[in-house]
């Protein structure tokens, strides 16, 4: 399998190893589809090596039926590999406004759990699902994020995805994608479909 090489070897007294297994944050941004799908792709790599994983999902709907959600709780039940816990914020946002004051006081929950399950190391994966959201709207400080993952302890692996992310969190990132739409079906007026979207 291979490995990779690094262009370039810093001086900041780590070896290989240490540098290799140090904690990572990844935002996955942009217009385009496919932000969620590759978080949870990780997910399914975390858990293959028996890694604990967390997902929050911070605006998506506590009523849409996402397969990810069933197939990781299938996975992290079989014993296999990794655990998987699945935290829903509230009833989110999903695209149409409704009660947006609750949702807001949901996403800032879902942060102080988020938070809390840091400090204690209770996933060696956090997915936080859409919570770029969250910071782009001002519900939640970006300067209190950055200073909350640059302080976590341990050897935890955060990724966010969703729209806009906001430059202080694409400067902080160790790994940053962004995911431009070339075309996509609903530009010709195609609704989203089972297995593609859910």
């Amino acid at each position: 399998m291979p490995q990779g090489q690094p262009t370039t070897v810093p001086d900041d007294g780590l070896t290989t190893r240490q540098r290799r297994n140090r904690p990572l944050t990844l935002v996955h941004t942009g217009p385009g589809k496919g932000k969620s799908t590759a978080a949870f792709g990780l997910a399914l790599r975390g858990w293959n090596q028996g890694w604990p994983i967390g997902v929050f999902q911070f605006v998506k709907s506590a009523k849409w039926k996402v397969g990810e959600e069933r197939a990781l709780r299938v996975l992290g039940e079989s014993g296999e590999g990794g655990t998987v816990a699945w935290h829903k914020m509230g009833e989110g946002w999903s695209w149409v406004q409704r009660d947006i004051e609750s949702s807001e006081e949901a996403a800032k929950e879902g942060w102080e759990q988020v938070k809390r399950d840091l400090a204690t190391e209770a996933y060696r994966l956090y997915v936080l699902d859409e919570f770029a959201y969250p910071m782009h709207w001002g519900w939640v400080d970006t300067d209190e994020v950055i200073s909350v993952l640059r302080e976590r302890p341990g050897s935890q692996h955060v990724v966010i995805t969703g729209r806009n992310a906001p430059e202080k969190l694409l400067g902080f990132a160790d790994l940053v994608t962004e995911m431009t739409k070339v075309k996509h079906p609903m530009d010709v007026g195609q609704k989203g479909q089972r297995g593609i979207e859910w």
